[in-house]
């Protein structure tokens, strides 16, 4: 990914620079000069204190950035307007806070928010249940901002560390609860979740290895080949998950809706391949004709008239 401290001035330059496979949408327009720094955001959505949590769980972030138009699932316009974009992505925060919250009630996770740009702590205040807590990574580079959320997770006590991504709403919670399992056993490994389009959507460590995040062409369909390349010269054993896919464009989008045309909430034991239930996606899509235009016009580039959030 290009250094993210240019805002750029058109849909064209938007839908270029700010998507990487796997972990996708995540650049700061506001980094150029934070040098590597970030603030630690002691305080939980809704504006709880956020202590240090000594307790051996396993703290997963979902690296997020606040909803605005233009900023925001910008490779989705068209079809979609940039407004529309902005409300799909804050459906999808919200649904994997929620899948995030499932996969805590069968093994001890703790839930943050990775997010950008700063300053944006109140759209997530806003936007997330009670417990989530935030960390502000707002940085040059993707791998700047991965490394230093690792970073941050483990200064709060945490035993693991998980980067996960925000464009997966439909992600199986049983992966999220294996990630978390497959750390807490004895051993130095890491787990990584290989998105459909090269890169990842989810990096576990146990410990932070900064070679994990170095000589890596972000934004490539090489990033989750060249991060087991680094792993392989670091001899860290690597535990993978099943492909998943990513909703940063229209083939994407157009799986999700096949995906929700045949699922419903579902309280069945947990399965890898059972995709997870997005009630806000769903919601979202469902009060719109975006379901038909998917469906029936594929290779179109109109508009959807999409229902708001």
């Amino acid at each position: 990914m290009a250094p993210a401290d240019i805002l750029p001035n058109t849909a064209t330059a938007l839908r270029d620079r700010d998507f990487e496979p796997g972990l996708s949408e995540w650049y700061c327009v506001d980094a150029a000069n934070r040098h590597l720094e970030t603030r630690s955001v002691e305080r939980l959505a809704g504006g709880k204190d956020h202590r240090r949590r000594p307790d051996g769980s396993c703290g997963i972030a979902i690296m997020a950035k606040a909803s605005a138009p233009g900023r925001t699932k910008t490779r989705l316009v068209p079809p979609l307007t940039f407004e529309q974009a902005a409300a799909l992505n804050t459906a999808f925060l919200q649904d994997i806070t929620g899948n995030l919250l499932l996969a805590g009630s069968h093994v001890a996770i703790a839930n943050y928010v990775a997010f950008a740009p700063a300053g944006t702590e109140a759209f997530f205040h806003d936007t997330l249940p009670p417990g989530i807590g935030l960390i502000d990574a707002c940085l040059p580079t993707l791998g700047d901002c991965l490394l230093r959320t690792l970073q941050e997770i483990f200064g709060r006590g945490h035993a693991s560390a998980v980067v996960l991504n925000s464009d997966s709403p439909t992600l199986p919670t049983a992966l999220l609860v294996e990630t978390a399992n497959m750390l807490a056993q004895p051993g130095e490994r890491a787990v990584l979740g290989p998105s459909t389009d090269g890169g990842y959507y989810l990096l576990g460590l146990k410990t932070v290895y900064r070679r994990l995040f170095e000589d890596i062409i972000w934004g490539t369909e090489r990033v989750a080949a060249q991060t087991l390349e680094r792993a392989r010269e670091l001899k860290l054993d690597v535990h993978m998950l099943p492909p998943w896919y990513d909703v940063d464009d229209v083939e994407g989008l157009r799986r999700l809706h096949g995906e929700l045309g045949s699922a419903r909430p579902s309280e069945a034991k947990l399965d890898t391949r059972t995709p997870y239930y997005p009630v806000a996606t769903a919601t979202l899509l469902r009060s719109s004709t975006a379901g038909a235009w998917i469906a029936n016009e594929p290779k179109s580039i109109s508009q959807i008239p999409l229902g708001s959030a």
